[in-house]
């Protein structure tokens, strides 16, 4: 099989690129030409690059001359506002791209790489910042909430067309990861939170984080792109951990104290006005935001039973994982 993937240089691109290279497989990679390919550098030369860009209808098209199937992990994840006009236009405009030459070259196969943020959150008076829980799982609809970031709202709206191109004859999935825990450059993404703890930061926040290995998202990808499944969205998560319970798990595979101190939800929204202002003053990025101020302190899980009975899989624990990358991250410093 030829598979091309998109944001193959990104956390779970790269992982997704590996996982079919074991198999065996023939990996194109659409890419830009600034693109940093470290995470791939072990593996570079056994991968075709295909310089282009999906905003770019054309340079997609060509990209997709004798591909059988195509695994779209391109986005752009922001919440910072200013960001906001380019992650939609990747996001929505890029994924209706990639749907669009699929549907034109004849791909026999597409998995759009989603988020969980995509399934949207309950609205304003439905939703809880006790000790219950919120159960969301496949069948959860998208309802207008402050509780749904641009982000959110972005790849909720990407979805949209990968629907659009199963209704016109695409074969797809859609697959909706949880907080991604993967080796990378701890100075992006969901990585950072190993740099967070490595720096030794004191404070933790309310609330649970649901959480899943690259690996095992590589390894779903893999399954269903060489299954008959179309037509289907799968949840992708491990479990659900207190904040308290990640960092004290990466505070271990990192050798670095835990962080002591407990921000509630008032000093939280406190702290992500003060960032918002140092920002708009320094020009720098805001280290909290309005949107992830707010989601630190609500209580959601994410059911993964769907993907676990379809593909009879299970998901690594939070402890083989963060081990695992702590002592990857341990062997760079």
């Amino acid at each position: 099989m030829h598979v091309l993937i998109t944001g193959a240089t990104g956390l779970v691109g790269s992982a997704t690129v590996r996982r079919f290279l074991a198999a065996q497989h023939q990996v194109s990679v659409l890419h830009r030409s600034a693109s940093d390919r470290s995470l791939l550098r072990s593996v570079e030369s056994q991968i075709q690059w295909i310089e282009g860009d999906i905003l770019d209808l054309l340079s997609l098209q060509k990209a997709l001359v004798g591909i059988d199937a195509v695994v779209h992990s391109a986005a752009v994840v922001s919440f910072v506002p200013k960001d906001n006009p380019l992650m939609f236009k990747v996001n929505v405009e890029g994924t209706a791209n990639v749907v669009n030459a699929c549907l034109y070259m004849g791909v026999a196969r597409l998995c759009h790489v989603s988020s969980v943020a995509a399934l949207g959150r309950p609205p304003a008076g439905r939703e809880t910042t006790g000790h219950e829980k919120i159960r969301i799982d496949e069948t959860q609809r998208w309802e207008d909430s402050p509780n749904n970031s641009a982000y959110a709202k972005s790849k909720y709206l990407a979805e949209l067309e990968v629907w659009r191109g199963i209704a016109e004859g695409l074969t797809a999935v859609i697959v909706n990861p949880s907080l991604i825990l993967g080796e990378g450059d701890w100075t992006k993404s969901s990585t950072q939170l190993f740099k967070y703890i490595y720096d030794e930061k004191p404070f933790y926040t309310e609330g649970t984080v649901n959480f899943v290995d690259v690996q095992d998202i590589a390894e779903c990808i893999f399954q269903l792109i060489n299954s008959d499944i179309h037509s289907e969205r799968f949840i992708l998560s491990a479990g659900t951990a207190s904040y308290k319970q990640l960092f004290d798990a990466i505070a271990r595979s990192l050798n670095k104290p835990s962080p002591r101190y407990l921000v509630g939800k008032n000093l939280a929204a406190v702290i992500w006005r003060i960032e918002a202002a140092r920002s708009w003053l320094t020009g720098s990025r805001p280290l909290i935001t309005k949107d992830t101020a707010r989601s630190a302190v609500h209580h959601f899980e994410f059911d993964p039973t769907k993907i676990k009975r379809t593909l009879q899989t299970d998901f690594q624990t939070l402890d083989q994982t963060v081990s695992r990358i702590g002592k990857s991250f341990l062997k760079q410093v």
